[in-house]
């Protein structure tokens, strides 16, 4: 089985992702993860995250086994990841890892941006996770002073994290290749008025009915 949890930055897919996963047994993939990882060892690289070429060779290259790395988790990291996921090459590369994964029993669940439409557009549940851009701005922003308060560098402004879920909303609609949308056939959740507990049990309510149980 497939489930496809696509949405925008902070609006909760990947936590509900990792919840549904654990939920029913199966295993969980956070596609952003590869294009954090691709951006990560491109700029380690020396190279410009614009430059096809660089980005490609390191989706390529790209060792599962970095994927732990807490460097990736972070909004920097986000919004390099954003730059090179434009980049069709980088999709094409990537893509294929994507599906082979989807294929794992006794079943998987992939988020992103593009899973119900173009990696498994035939994913057994679509849910298309959003909120509003303001709820997504004021998770990230907590987020931030929480970091902040256990040692990182100070969180900006919430007017600076809000212009940057704008934006970065903007990249990944805006795309030419395999922009973030919602699939036809996904059933929509919106988390802007719900905390964990009740998106989660909205979720699995979701994959219920859809696959009868």
């Amino acid at each position: 089985m497939i489930i496809a949890i696509d949405g925008p930055a902070a609006s909760g897919k990947g936590t509900l992702a990792k919840r549904v996963a654990e939920h029913f047994g199966f295993h969980v993939l956070d596609t952003g993860l590869l294009y954090r990882a691709v951006a990560r060892d491109v700029a380690k690289a020396g190279q410009r995250l614009e430059d096809p070429a660089a980005a490609a060779g390191a989706a390529r290259q790209l060792d599962p086994a970095t994927f732990d790395d807490p460097g990736l988790r972070g909004a920097e990291a986000g919004d390099a990841a954003s730059i090179v996921a434009k980049i069709p090459q980088v999709r094409a590369v990537l893509l294929d890892y994507q599906r082979a994964f989807a294929r794992r029993e006794p079943g998987a669940v992939l988020d992103g941006r593009d899973i119900g439409t173009v990696v498994c557009p035939d994913a057994d549940v679509k849910i298309y996770v959003t909120a509003s851009p303001e709820v997504r701005a004021k998770r990230r922003f907590l987020e931030l002073q929480t970091r902040w308060m256990e040692g990182a560098p100070a969180a900006p402004a919430f007017e600076d994290v809000l212009a940057d879920i704008v934006a970065r909303d903007d990249r990944d609609a805006g795309r030419a290749s395999a922009p973030m949308k919602m699939a036809a056939d996904a059933d929509l959740l919106d988390t802007s008025d719900l905390d964990i507990e009740t998106a989660f049990d909205a979720a699995v309510g979701l994959i219920k009915r859809k696959i009868g149980q």
